[in-house]
């Protein structure tokens, strides 16, 4: 029951013990309220729907959700479990927690006092070659990395398209370790080469990144990608060997890069996906990707504080 689990980990933070039949209920019930009609498979699949998938007149919680965090502290945290991600905003709005309520319904509760109005969605086509800068979430270690290792990363600025917000700060972006060669002879060392796959919007599709030649011109432009990058990696980065198109090249002598690293991907092909018309009293609140003329340092994106943080 691999869909139950994946609502599971997003709602929880993990999938929950226990047989079928009671899980999904439990889950309904801390979503909706109440127990969902149907059979077994129609009714995990009505939670996937309704949760991450969506419908054209019904945006997915996960995307309110996300413009909701965009709108109080502009970025996102996909990382985290929804129960989570709602409790902080209520106490961003509210000054506390709301202990009782179904999700969904809390959801709604804070956004109409946040927005005023129901969020909608509407599809929206990012060209190819459209500049993301992205940051690190995790240290990347060339001495330790291993072939189908997951490398993660995130948004550093907003993704918008025409005023409609696709990609929030915070967003995140997978790559994988392609291949790892071992040291040879002459004193070489191992080589080690990533591929960018997608980046993950507020919408439910993925979009196809990778390293093209607005974002190698784009680094070379940066002098925060110079300074945390080094100038032997970031020319590894632009000057990679032939047959690894859009990905990145590292030497395994390399000094690990910490997570925060910032540098650039591009959008690999024009990809339509889901956005937020951003309405014009918040349009103040988009932090755009730029230019490689108009380069500034971003703020790294900030991790949330948990309430028993603060009373340590």
């Amino acid at each position: 029951m691999q869909i139950l689990a994946r609502v599971e980990s997003q709602l929880y933070g993990s999938p929950q013990a226990g047989g079928i039949v009671d899980r999904l209920a439990r889950t309904e019930k801390d979503l909706f309220g109440r127990e969902l009609p149907g059979n077994i498979t129609d009714r995990q699949q009505a939670l996937s729907t309704f949760l991450e998938q969506g419908s054209e007149g019904q945006p997915s919680l996960l995307f309110k959700l996300g413009v909701g965090e965009w709108a109080v502290g502009q970025i996102t945290y996909p990382d985290d479990s929804v129960s989570d991600r709602i409790g902080r905003l209520e106490r961003a709005i509210e000054g506390k927690e709301q202990e009782e309520g179904a999700l969904a319904m809390r959801l709604e509760r804070v956004l109409e006092m946040l927005l005023g109005e129901p969020v909608a969605w509407e599809s929206v086509t990012v060209p190819a070659g459209t500049l993301i800068r992205v940051e690190l979430a995790e240290t990347l270690s060339p001495k330790t990395a291993k072939a189908g290792d997951a490398v993660k990363l995130r948004l550093n600025r907003d993704l918008a398209v025409e005023n409609r917000l696709v990609g929030a700060r915070g967003c995140l972006v997978w790559g994988t370790i392609e291949s790892v060669a071992p040291p040879r002879s002459f004193g070489r060392p191992s080589e080690v080469k990533i591929r960018f796959d997608h980046l993950f919007p507020l919408g439910p599709e993925r979009v196809a990144v990778n390293i093209g030649e607005n974002a190698k011109r784009a680094a070379q432009a940066d002098k925060a990608v110079l300074a945390a990058t080094g100038a032997s990696f970031l020319g590894v980065i632009l000057l990679g060997p032939l047959g690894l198109a859009g990905g990145l090249f590292v030497r395994g002598d390399e000094k690990p890069l910490p997570a925060g690293t910032p540098f650039y991907l591009e959008i690999a092909q024009d990809s339509s996906t889901q956005s937020y018309l951003v309405p014009a009293g918040l349009s103040g609140l988009l932090t755009p990707q730029i230019s490689s003329g108009d380069l500034v340092e971003p703020t790294p994106v900030p991790r949330p504080t948990r309430p028993s943080e603060n009373n340590k």
